[in-house]
């Protein structure tokens, strides 16, 4: 596929004049409000407004309860904590990014690594059924770029071998999978509010379950093993006198951040249907591409397109993806890569001594993906502008 178009790395005129960041927050006037709202009170730390947030997601995402933490790195710590994983095996992804496989470590277990489906690049069930030794003690699916796991196939191996299922679906707020949202679904499910995510609280996370002793020692592990509703004690309801009751973590969410997500949450819905056209949009550019795939969704999900990795197909490219990025930056371009297999780390090369060729399908995936820039602030000249440069770099660097 010849091209007229000079690159910009060639000394052509960039796509754009100025750079698109791969992902950027968005704020209004109510989130500015309630924060200022906040500061004003006093109550700046673990208060009303948190509380308040818990009860809003667990009616969002159809969880009887709701935990809000600092992270979902502390959602999945905490839960995986809660299990006492002492000597026990979690099976998960390689293809996340390394939190989720650190939690498991951080509480007491060990983990065990499954490959990933070939078009979702969600845990394989297959693979993880596969994985299942007497030591396993709980799956740890993540829902891939916000398109849902095979949820039932997950469960029915749980059940089959009484193992729990934690689910990470940091990317995953929103989504639906046969009609069920995520987070009504499986025993635990960890959500992500950070910076990026499709509902920002700049920081945060939350930990939903339907189980009501799960969410007390949650409470606990997540503001150090105090006695029920410590944060209370400086206000004219609580008293000084608390208890300690486990070694607990300090994981606890604030009333600055909970301010800014009740108002994403109410946006989110808006969010999501944002990034679904910008999802269509790029799937209309690029499907019939001969140098890229892009992304697959099966048609029992919602997925929330928290992510639109494409792959490229090298073998009609005369450059790896490395080349591919630089020019998408050459041309303003923001991207991103998700993820670097974990098992390619040194720490976990050498912890769980899986070389080359151990998990061919997440190996595979991750030499030719690129993360475009998807967020609801993009307006549709953005996503020309980063159609336009796809094209451009994929004409000129075909084979």
């Amino acid at each position: 596929m010849p091209t007229t178009e000079k690159l910009a790395s060639e000394g052509g005129t960039p796509v754009r004049a100025s750079f698109l960041p791969f992902a950027l927050p968005q704020f209004g006037e109510e989130e500015k409000r309630e924060v200022l709202e906040v500061l004003e009170s006093g109550w700046i730390t673990t208060g009303p407004r948190v509380k308040k947030l818990e009860a809003a997601l667990a009616e969002a995402v159809g969880a009887k309860h709701v935990v809000c933490v600092d992270s979902c790195t502390a959602a999945l710590h905490v839960a995986l904590a809660s299990l006492d994983l002492r000597g026990a095996e979690v099976v998960t992804t390689p293809l996340t990014f390394v939190s989720t496989v650190n939690t498991i470590l951080h509480a007491g277990g060990q983990p065990v690594l499954a490959d990933v489906e070939p078009d979702t690049l969600n845990l394989d069930p297959a693979q993880v059924a596969r994985a299942i030794t007497p030591r396993t003690r709980a799956i740890l699916p993540v829902h891939y770029g916000g398109h849902p796991c095979e949820m039932d196939a997950l469960l029915s191996i749980a059940r089959k071998h009484g193992l729990t299922v934690i689910e990470d679906a940091a990317h995953a707020i929103g989504a639906r999978y046969k009609g069920r949202p995520v987070g009504s679904i499986s025993d635990t499910t960890c959500f992500s509010f950070y910076a990026t995510k499709n509902l920002t609280t700049a920081e945060g996370g939350a930990i939903a379950t339907d189980d009501d002793r799960a969410v007390e020692k949650a409470r606990l592990l997540a503001l150090h093993g105090l006695s029920r509703d410590a944060w209370k004690r400086y206000t004219s309801a609580g008293s000084w006198a608390y208890d300690v009751v486990v070694p607990g973590f300090k994981y606890n969410m604030t009333d600055i951040e909970a301010a800014l997500g009740l108002h994403q949450l109410r946006r989110l819905p808006a969010f999501n249907a944002r990034r679904r056209e910008l999802a269509a949009r790029f799937d209309a550019a690029f499907r019939d591409h001969p140098a890229i795939e892009v992304p697959a969704r099966r048609e029992e999900v919602d997925p929330v397109y928290h992510l639109y990795p494409i792959r490229l197909r090298l073998e009609r490219l005369s450059a790896d993806r490395s080349r591919f990025i630089e020019e998408l930056k050459a041309e303003n371009i923001g991207t991103s890569v998700h993820f670097i297999p974990v098992h390619q780390f040194t720490f976990y090369k050498e912890r769980l001594g899986h070389g080359p060729g151990s998990f061919p399908v997440a190996e595979a995936a991750y030499e030719r993906m690129v993360s475009l820039p998807l967020y609801p602030r993009m307006t549709d000249a953005d996503a020309d502008d980063v159609t336009a440069a796809v094209l451009k770099v994929a004409a000129a660097l075909a084979r």
